[in-house]
């Protein structure tokens, strides 16, 4: 079971974490939502809960929750700049369906 980050996402969260000037890592999780069941969850982890799980990477400590986990274990978090636009992806090999507008998926 594991998350990881690619360098671009890693280096991003360990800026920001820097900026913040607190945080333990990012979380990651998911959230019922949408068209077709699920929506990522991405923020910064100020603490660890008892039933997360943590995966180290880049330097960089990711938080899923337990239930996430199942859903998005194997999951590649990427950090994307185009144009002014900048976003983090996901690449979840877990995935059978997407909605059309990309925001949701079903596992």
């Amino acid at each position: 079971m594991a998350i990881s980050l690619t360098n671009s996402a890693a280096e991003r969260v360990r800026t920001y974490l820097e900026r913040r000037g607190r945080g333990v890592g990012l979380r990651v999780g998911v959230r019922k939502t949408g068209c077709s069941g699920y929506a990522y969850v991405i923020d910064y982890a100020d603490s660890v809960e008892s039933d997360d799980v943590i995966f180290e990477d880049g330097g960089v400590s990711v938080i899923v929750d337990a239930t996430s986990l199942a859903l998005i274990d194997g999951t590649e978090v990427d950090f994307v700049k185009e144009g002014i636009n900048e976003a983090f992806r996901f690449r979840n090999p877990n995935i059978k369906g997407e909605c059309g507008c990309g925001e949701s998926f079903s596992v």
